[in-house]
């Protein structure tokens, strides 16, 4: 049997018999759809030409395209072929805009580290009964300063300063800080649902905005430094009109996402090959601690290359889950973010960044990011700006 495609130009049908001939109906529909919408496109008409231009008009164009089986009628087979539309947008139609925004929630929600931590720190020195115990604004910004934002050696530096309680024995220095945090933690909780921690002035009006222009948004919940309920709680400030309408990327749905199942291994077998390249890197990240702990113990410092080594997959792993729920590229989310770690992690899957500063990141410098501000609002970060520029 032999199969002819006739283009409607003489000359110009093309044979296909012996192996060539056992095409499928499937694959022969398919010539037919693409021959209908060649047809549709052929039959549009075409544009005036201008008689002053001089230019030659165009070959007639085809009026039909077909597929037929040459031989015998008889033994001619009818293909069926799916309708097919060939449209294209209206140029009237506004684009929609490509781009998306990811909002951390400390220091960029809300500063967090102002308004409730030092509350919060404050709050466990009186439940634990250390009256003496009490940080002002200037003493709590010394700490974060000297201490990096280590809430921990923060706790640590100011009772070397201000002499540890009495009744606490040397060996249970470190059982005693964690107890603070502890305290601190659900401090910070309780405060988090009140007005005592604000949102960031122009931060609503910024997500309308967005809302307005079709520009995604996503609140990453999972990596704060305390923890998801907190963010999360923070994030219902916007009110139920706003929440409804933006993602909140916490550890279910990073877990969920096609990346967390894919990459970091839910709900997905691993090979051997995997599961020794894991051991693998677990052993050299063991290797690089033992060797950080024995130069510390040298300089006196603490250091914890496998604990920054987590925390940066799991921020990577929020950044890429965050670009799948708001259906961009990587290239086009733009993160606000108030931390370096962020900074860094943004920078390593080549997404775009902007820096809010915050009572935590005042005097820091951030060089990889696109933008450092100053926080919401015509004079700092607005959604018309973002839309003005190329970031990816």
């Amino acid at each position: 049997m032999e199969f002819v495609v006739s283009s409607g130009w003489p000359n110009k049908n093309i044979s296909l018999s012996g192996s060539s001939a056992r095409l499928t109906y499937a694959a022969m529909a398919a010539a037919a759809a693409v021959a209908r919408c060649l047809l549709l496109r052929a039959s549009a008409p075409a544009p005036a030409l201008n008689p002053m231009d001089g230019a030659k008009a165009p070959a007639s164009i085809p009026t039909s395209l077909h597929v037929r089986a040459a031989g015998p009628r008889s033994s001619a087979r009818r293909l069926w072929t799916p309708p097919l539309r060939c449209t294209s947008p209206s140029s009237d139609a506004p684009a929609e805009p490509k781009l998306a925004v990811l909002l951390e929630v400390e220091g960029v929600l809300a500063d967090v580290y102002r308004f409730g931590s030092r509350q919060a720190f404050n709050v466990a020195f009186q439940n634990l009964g250390l009256d003496c115990a009490n940080w002002t604004e200037p003493i709590y910004a010394d700490l974060v300063r000297k201490a990096s934002g280590d809430e921990e050696r923060m706790v640590v530096l100011f009772f070397d300063r201000i002499g540890w309680p009495t009744s606490l024995p040397t060996s249970e220095k470190g059982s005693f800080t964690k107890s603070v945090l502890r305290e601190k933690l659900k401090a910070l909780e309780k405060l988090s649902s009140t007005d005592a921690l604000p949102l960031r002035p122009g931060v609503e009006k910024f997500i309308d905005d967005a809302l307005s222009e079709a520009v995604p948004i996503a609140i990453l919940a999972t990596y704060g430094r305390n923890g998801e309920k907190i963010s999360r709680s923070i994030a219902e400030k916007l009110g139920p009109g706003r929440t409804s309408k933006i993602k909140i990327v916490g550890k279910e749905e990073v877990e969920r996402s096609f990346y967390g199942q894919l990459v970091l291994g839910e709900g997905v077998a691993s090979s051997l090959d995997e599961q020794l390249t894991k051991e693998a890197q677990k052993a050299a990240s063991a290797e690089k601690q033992r060797v950080a702990e024995e130069v510390a113990s040298l300089l006196k410092l603490s250091v914890d290359i496998s604990t920054a080594s987590k925390r940066s997959e799991k921020i990577i792993a929020t950044l890429r889950a965050g670009s799948e729920y708001v259906g961009r590229d990587v290239q086009n989310c733009i993160l606000v973010t108030g931390s370096q770690p962020s900074v860094i992690a943004a920078e390593r899957i080549g997404m775009p960044c902007i820096v809010l500063r915050s009572s935590l990141t005042a005097r820091a410098e951030f060089h990889s990011a696109k933008a450092v501000m100053d926080g919401f609002g015509d004079t700092d970060l607005t959604i018309s700006k973002l839309l003005s520029k190329r970031w990816s």
